[in-house]
Order: structure tokens, then C-alpha cells, then sequence
């Protein structure tokens, strides 16, 4: 695989309404694999940095974070804000967001070996959430008492560990 990236200023391009403003550039990437080439690239009017830093940094970024949007409106239905009062549609914006970095941190904390570490929230939802166990409920604890051919009670384990407060 070969990669690189370069960036190019190409003069002035025209706004919607026929204003010229500043020169433009033209950040490259281009790929090439046993595929074909795989070229993408951004037009900008960000004078400094170089091509990767704008590519890598900026334009990539961007697109992880439409990414976790589309992740928090479809797999956590947080689009549905049908009520009639606007405070209620907040409250349950604001719990959709609460479920969001619950699964996020749920997901952030299983092994990077795992293949549940890279899933999204609706298999993380059915292959953890939604799961028969027994729960016995002591003065002291909780306990959950998984089936024996449960596939994830390793996996039960190590997060009931990593996602325990600290002690003081």
C-alpha cells in the first residue's frame, strides 16, 4: 500500500452569490492498493498546516464525529422527539445522551481483543444488555447469576471490574 498526501493552491473559486473571497487550497490524499487508487480531497481556505495535518486532523475528524452522530440518532433513537412540550423532548434528549456515554464507556472499557471492543451499541445491546440471569440482591451486593453457557462471562467479569468506582 502506498499513500500520500500533497496540497496545491489554486487560485480563487466564486461563493454563491458571485463573491470572490481569498485563495483557495486543494489538500490531496491519495492511496493506492491492489484495488486501485483511492484518491479524496478538500478544498479549504485554511492558509497554514500542511496537507496531512489538514487531512488527518481536521477533515478526518469531522467525519468520526458525523459518524457518532448518525450512531447516537439510530442505534439510540434519540431522533424521536415526538411530545408536544418542548421540555419533555429535551428531558428526553438529555436521557438518550445519559444512554450514549453509558454505552460508550461500556464499550470504551471491553479488551481491544475483543470483538465486541469495535461493535456498535445495537450489538453491544444484544449481546450484554439483553441477557437472562438471576439477580439475588444482598444488603452488600448485587449478584447476577449468569447461565453456565453464557459466551460472555469472561467478558461479564472483567467489566464489573474495570467499571467499579475507585475506592478512596
Amino acid at each position: 500500500m502506498f499513500a500520500t498526501s500533497l496540497c496545491q493552491s489554486v487560485g480563487r473559486y466564486p461563493l454563491p452569490h458571485g463573491i470572490w473571497k481569498g485563495e483557495q487550497r486543494v489538500c490531496a490524499r491519495i492511496e493506492a492498493t491492489e484495488l486501485g487508487l483511492d484518491i479524496r480531497f478538500v478544498v479549504t481556505n485554511i492558509t497554514n498546516g500542511s496537507a496531512e495535518h489538514i487531512y488527518d486532523t481536521l477533515y478526518c475528524a469531522r467525519g468520526q464525529m458525523e459518524n457518532l452522530i448518525k450512531l447516537h440518532k439510530s442505534q439510540l433513537a434519540s431522533d424521536r422527539t415526538s411530545c408536544r412540550a418542548p421540555l419533555a423532548n429535551q428531558m428526553r434528549l438529555i436521557l438518550h445522551t445519559a444512554a450514549y456515554w453509558l454505552m460508550l464507556d461500556l464499550r470504551d472499557n471491553i479488551p481491544k481483543t475483543h470483538a465486541l471492543a469495535v461493535a456498535e451499541f445495537a450489538t453491544l445491546r444484544e449481546k450484554l444488555l439483553k441477557i437472562g440471569a438471576r439477580v439475588v440482591e444482598t444488603a452488600s451486593r448485587i449478584r447476577l447469576a449468569l447461565a453456565t453457557a453464557c459466551p460472555q462471562a469472561g467478558l461479564f467479569r472483567h467489566l464489573a471490574g474495570a467499571l467499579q468506582p475507585a475506592g478512596p
